[in-house]
């Protein structure tokens, strides 16, 4: 399973190439794009190919980075969708005050993830003193305690999901949570592991704006962007970090799922997966 994750990439494994050297673009038919002004990252994960040739039913299933600053003319948009829930996978530490009316606004439900390691007044003294090396380190690590240290958290997304809500789950920028978040979702439902890593590493190119904001907040902060670029970017061998724990520790990911998660895929399907 594994190897399958770079093959479509053309790396072989453990080659250390980054993500932005391949960024594959999504066919149209299944770009998913919002017509989002202020949130990044957004999309419907509808269209790509699940089980037995089934799509994923649009409009049930959307990602993004943290909505809850949005514009005015952006929130009602997504109010148009017909959310049911959206889940944060933020920490407290990375929210603001500003953003209580977002939660006024939809049934805005906190799973955080990483609490606490992703606060600003942690990750600013770990960069001013990390080489590039050590921060890509920092994140494969990241990676490797997702399926494990926070299988409660990803376990009760995937029980929510399991509902049949119409759905919005998002981090701070859409692309580490929320892409292992959408890999056990898209996994579930039956997605090739090829179309998987596509729409994870679409992040880069889909955070382009986001990303060049940060790195110019960064540069107040006396930090390399060659430092900052592992946390910005998703790489291929972050999302195999996370494979590779749950292959090592629950033979692969349909176990990891089940046994794990305690999640039937059959409901899934059923309520995403198009007729």
């Amino acid at each position: 399973m594994i190897r399958q994750w770079f093959a479509w990439t053309g790396f072989p494994m453990g080659s250390g190439m980054h993500a932005h050297a391949v960024v594959p673009q999504a066919p149209a038919a299944i770009d998913g794009e919002l017509g989002l002004e202020t949130i990044s990252n957004a999309r419907d994960l509808g269209g790509l190919a699940g089980a037995d040739g089934r799509r994923v039913r649009r409009g049930r299933l959307y990602r993004s980075g943290n909505p809850a600053l949005a514009s005015s003319a952006d929130i009602e948009r997504l109010d148009a969708l017909g959310l049911d829930i959206v889940v944060d996978f933020r920490s407290p530490g990375e929210k603001s005050p500003d953003e209580t009316g977002f939660g006024e606004r939809f049934n805005w439900v906190a799973v955080p993830v990483l609490e606490g390691s992703m606060a600003m007044d942690v990750l600013m003294p770990r960069l001013r003193d990390s080489t590039p090396e050590q921060v890509d380190a920092f994140m494969l690590e990241v990676y490797r305690d997702f399926p494990v240290r926070y299988r409660d958290a990803f376990g009760g997304f995937m029980q929510t999901a399991q509902s049949g809500k119409t759905l919005m789950f998002h981090c701070t920028a859409g692309k580490d949570r929320t892409g292992f978040a959408s890999m056990l979702l898209l996994s579930a439902l039956g997605v090739a592991p090829d179309d998987i890593l596509a729409n994870y590493l679409e992040s880069n190119r889909r955070n382009q704006r986001f990303n060049q904001a940060a790195l110019a907040r960064i540069a107040e902060f006396g930090i390399r962007p060659e430092v900052i670029m592992p946390l910005l970017e998703v790489r291929p061998d972050y999302l195999a970090a996370s494979v590779q724990t749950i292959e090592r520790t629950y033979g692969n990911i349909d176990a990891y799922l089940s046994r794990g998660l305690g999640i039937d895929v059959q409901r899934l399907r059923a309520h995403y997966l198009e007729d």
